[in-house]
């Protein structure tokens, strides 16, 4: 198998941080964290993650408006909200500004692992259909440019 995903986690809390980056080391992840929204960004032009983990609730700006700005960069990487506050409307504006997944605090880490490895399955399998995609086009023009040499 290739390298291992890479995660970051932006949540203001050091003991959340601490817990989430011992547990998702120790199943083999390369992790990363941050307490700030500006923080993360700041990470995501460094470096690539495959997946973020984003409270809702940060210091310096809204999860959901992180939310958007790491769409805007970083379109491809997995992002799961983590909220201590749930509400429908938390959920939905999530959703609408790109969550691909929604967790409830105090973290129920089985079900979060379980969550992230569907996320990371999901990436996969785009990333595949992508590069199907990227081939079958090639092969086309080719197709087409030697057609065109014969006439």
């Amino acid at each position: 198998m290739g390298e291992p995903a890479r995660i970051l986690i932006v949540d203001d809390d050091e003991s959340i941080r601490e817990v989430l980056t011992s547990i998702l080391t120790d199943e083999g992840y390369i992790v990363e964290a941050v307490d700030t929204g500006e923080k993360a960004v700041k990470a995501t032009h460094e470096k690539f993650y495959n997946l973020a983990l984003i409270d809702i609730r940060l210091p310096d700006m809204e999860g959901t408006k992180l939310l958007t700005k790491l769409k805007d960069t970083v379109p491809k990487m997995r992002k799961i909200i983590i909220t201590g506050y749930p509400t429908l409307q938390n959920a939905i504006e999530a959703v609408n500004k790109g969550a691909d997944a929604y967790i409830i605090k105090p973290i129920d880490m089985e079900e979060t692992l379980k969550v992230i490895r569907e996320q990371l399955q999901k990436q996969a399998e785009e990333k595949k259909y992508s590069e199907q995609k990227i081939v079958e086009f090639i092969e086309t023009r080719v197709k087409e440019l030697e057609a065109k040499e014969r006439k």
